[in-house]
């Protein structure tokens, strides 16, 4: 196992459990007084789930085999690619992940 005691374990998760309730009760007390957002906030609001999925998808589309593989014979990348493209063109999710992975399971069974 660790070196860390039962009791510190379960008091960092506790102190990181009340932060985070602590950080999202901030955010809807500061925009529970805000009547109308203002335009580029809004704007900027709407970049956080295309950046929280590419931080999710990117580590795994470049690692293959516990390395990293940036190259030609990395199939999740090819796919990724071909995602990225089809994003573009498309501007649907589904449209995204239908092509990826259809990419990526026909780069597989070659």
């Amino acid at each position: 196992m660790t070196d860390i005691a039962p009791v510190t374990l379960w008091a960092v998760l506790v102190a990181a459990g009340l932060c985070t309730y602590l950080l999202r009760l901030s955010f809807l007390a500061v925009f529970g007084r805000i009547d109308e957002l203002p335009e580029r906030a809004s704007a900027a609001l709407g970049y956080v789930p295309p950046a929280v999925l590419a931080a999710l998808v990117a580590p795994s589309l470049a690692y293959a085999d516990g390395a990293v593989a940036l190259t030609p014979g990395n199939e999740r990348l090819i796919a990724g690619g071909v995602a990225i493209a089809v994003a573009w063109k498309v501007e649907s999710v589904l449209a995204t992940i239908a092509g990826g992975l259809v990419t990526l399971w026909i780069l597989q069974s070659l």
